[in-house]
């Protein structure tokens, strides 16, 4: 009987250590569940394996596929990887209009929800709405450029240059970010302005660029060319002295130019380690950046003329210096994350009335405090350029990347421009 009323006793102490029990294993369990459905990195492996093999029908069926079920977190990722896609596989037009719609979702999600960060701090940062690394947010209009530029949309492609320049200026100058100008964005704005003949605009982006990256090499002739031809007598002389070797003469009457904007290797992708805050002992996950492979210079060859692509802008480089500036915040976001899952495992442990279970939650939820991995894995490693005089008429394009050779034909039209872009693995 003593046995029974004990039992009865202890029934209700009992009854609330078992909800306290249940209680935390369904959060960590829902958790758990949230992280995996997450991996947007694990469930387009198969798109992006299709996508590098250049089989782009297969990779926008896969992604056609993954956005029926993907969770609203990721559809920013969807938009810029099916934009990049079709990109690199011409499709200039519709590529256009699905980095346009990415580009007004990043303005929407750069509006802070503040229920969702606070999901974030007891959980983890995969659980919020990807909203696009600094640079990332720059290359949707780089690549707009270049498909406006495709078509024939000279207009509409130096819009999307200037949106370049006046997001990073401000960037810069009034959020105090330790970036710098895109010289792959001066660049192609020096050539979309030579084509309409604003001799100007042109040598003052083609300026900034060799400033950026002083590296050009033989791409620094347009340079030479228009520093002569707009009088700028103390800048050709400098220019001249450093590049002794580089031909310039003014363009004939019925010169055209081909300017080749190789989109070379693999961009950098995230990876966890980590790193000690403010020496306080406390051991924070967070992401950097590791290369996939070399990237290789790509050599051109056209009408007997052959050239190596010159590296204009290294996206490796740009994603390491964007991700470091914010790893402070990351930092303290993450540990203010630790004290809440701190919080919320004492408050199980209480509810249940036992220690053992407060720190067994404090540990599972802790174990689940992972960086955000996601990434636009499929943005080039490189920005390589290479360009050419060449007669009006139709002319075949061989492109030497290694293991993978292409063809490509252009048009090139008397006192012109062309731009020819290609992908390249």
């Amino acid at each position: 009987m003593s046995n029974v009323s004990d039992i009865a006793s202890r029934a209700p102490r009992l009854s609330v250590r078992l909800t306290g029990v249940r209680w935390g294993l369904l959060f960590i369990t829902a958790l758990g569940l949230s992280g995996c459905a997450s991996d947007y990195v694990a469930r387009t492996a198969s798109a992006r394996s299709a996508y590098q093999s250049s089989d782009y029908p297969r990779a926008l069926r896969e992604l056609d596929g993954e956005e029926k079920d993907a969770p609203p977190r990721d559809q920013l990722l969807l938009l810029l990887d099916k934009g990049m896609v079709q990109h690199a596989a011409g499709q200039w037009e519709a590529s256009t209009k699905v980095l346009a719609e990415a580009d007004r979702l990043v303005g929407e999600l750069d509006i802070t929800s503040v229920s969702e960060e606070a999901g974030v701090l007891l959980s983890n940062e995969r659980r919020r709405a990807y909203r696009g690394e600094d640079f990332e947010k720059l290359m949707i209009s780089v690549l707009q450029a270049l498909n406006y530029a495709q078509l024939g949309r000279d207009e509409d492609a130096l819009v999307e240059v200037r949106r370049v320049n006046e997001r990073i200026e401000k960037m810069i100058t009034e959020e105090k970010k330790p970036y710098e100008q895109l010289a792959i964005a001066r660049y192609l704005g020096g050539v979309l302005y030579e084509d309409q003949r604003e001799w100007d605009s042109a040598f003052i982006d083609y300026m900034k660029a060799y400033e950026l990256e002083p590296r050009l090499d033989g791409l620094v002739e347009p340079l030479l060319r228009l520093a002569k031809k707009t009088g700028r007598d103390d800048a050709y002389a400098m220019l001249a002295q450093k590049f002794p070797d580089v031909a310039h003469a003014p363009l004939a009457p019925g010169d055209g130019q081909l300017v080749v904007v190789v989109e070379a290797g693999l961009s950098p992708e995230k990876m966890s380690t980590s790193r000690n805050y403010n020496d306080s002992g406390e051991l924070i996950s967070v992401p950097m950046y590791r290369d996939r492979g070399g990237t290789p210079p790509v050599r051109v060859a056209v009408e007997g003329q052959s050239e190596r692509a010159v590296t204009v802008t290294s996206l490796a480089r740009v994603a390491q210096v964007h991700l470091n500036d914010r790893i402070g915040r990351m930092l303290a976001k993450q540990l203010a994350g630790a004290v809440a899952k701190a919080g919320v495992a004492a408050g199980v442990g209480a509810l249940a009335k036992s220690k053992e279970l407060g720190v067994l939650t404090f540990l599972l939820l802790n174990a689940g405090n992972q960086p955000d991995l996601r990434s636009w894995l499929s943005l080039p490693a490189e920005f390589q350029v290479a360009r050419f005089r060449l007669p009006p008429g139709k002319h075949t394009i061989q492109v030497d990347a290694p293991g993978r050779p292409t063809t490509h034909f252009v048009e090139v039209k008397p006192g012109r421009v062309s731009v020819l872009v290609v992908r390249s693995y």
